[in-house]
């Protein structure tokens, strides 16, 4: 798969191509519906796909501080989008400015001079432009102006309810994440660096990896969870996976720590994942150590039975 950045970065003799444009955050069932259409119809008519995406996510730009919380990581997002089988993903610088390109010219510039659409597939929720005016209805008659064919994808639900980013956004901070996951069509992933913490789990016999996660990063709300650790270039970990401030030490830092089973090395430097599974219990607040530890130990049983 290429990977442009910006639009304008297309070669010199471009052909035609099949388009779908959105953020894509969390490259759920929904999403993969939508782009696993354009691949298809591209391949039908014999020319490239390409996925347009933007970063920063729009709403930061748009409404300062009101970034939502990220599903995926811009490197995770691209290795999902490439899975599917796309020849391009080009992710476009969203600026101010940009922000400001009426609908008309957002067509014109992007879909027109430089990624020459034969087909546009979107979402029928697709908004575009200045002010989020274009839709739908006005894509279709630009698209039989400039020549090029739209088609929406239905949106995917579930017992009624639809799969989207805000949705899966929703569970992940209520702490479901097997309803995320049912969403996604994988497990709600978290990724971070391993730093240096209190080091009080390894005085308590079970050493745990801190994870210092991206400030926008959808981690699940304050838990214990069954979760599958991720090593580049290694087999998956089953782990106990605490979320919160440590109430029994009086903690006041929101963390992440993960006990790996059945491992025993240095994890400190080290960029993993997180592939949440269950959520196993709330945080809670004890009186001493032994009912803490003997608490850990049957997380950590419960953990091994749901994981394995």
């Amino acid at each position: 798969m290429q990977r442009w950045r910006g639009y304008e970065a297309a070669p010199g003799g471009w052909g035609r191509s099949v388009v779908t444009i959105g953020v894509f955050d969390g490259v759920h069932q929904g999403h993969q519906a939508t782009i696993g259409h354009a691949v298809a119809r591209a391949r039908e008519l014999g020319v490239k796909s390409v996925v347009v995406t933007f970063d920063p996510h729009p709403a930061e730009v748009v409404r300062p501080g009101s970034h939502p919380a990220v599903l995926t990581e811009p490197a995770r997002k691209a290795e999902l989008i490439e899975a599917l089988g796309v020849d391009v993903l080009c992710v476009v610088p969203f600026t101010v400015e940009f922000s400001r390109l009426p609908a008309e010219a957002f067509v014109h510039d992007i879909l027109v001079e430089h990624l020459h659409a034969a087909l546009v597939v979107v979402g029928d929720n697709f908004r575009f432009g200045h002010r989020a005016a274009g839709d739908v209805a006005l894509l279709e008659r630009l698209g039989r102006t400039f020549g090029f064919g739209v088609e929406g994808a239905p949106l995917v639900a579930e017992a009624g309810t639809v799969f989207s980013s805000t949705y899966i956004r929703s569970c992940v901070d209520a702490g479901d994440v097997r309803a995320a996951a049912a969403a996604l069509g994988r497990p709600h992933r978290v990724e971070g660096v391993v730093v240096r913490g209190d080091q009080r789990g390894r005085e308590l016999g079970y050493p745990t990896a801190n994870l210092l996660t991206h400030r926008y990063a959808a981690v699940p709300a304050d838990g214990v969870y069954a979760a599958r650790l991720v090593r580049r270039g290694g087999e998956p970990l089953a782990a106990a996976v605490s979320i919160g401030t440590n109430p029994t030490f009086s903690g006041r830092e929101r963390r992440v720590e993960a006990y790996a089973l059945d491992f025993s090395g240095d994890l400190y430097g080290e960029r993993l994942a997180l592939d949440f599974v269950a959520h196993l219990r709330e945080q809670r607040t004890y009186d001493a150590i032994e009912p803490l530890v003997a608490q850990i130990a049957e997380d950590v049983e419960r953990t091994r039975r749901v994981v394995s």
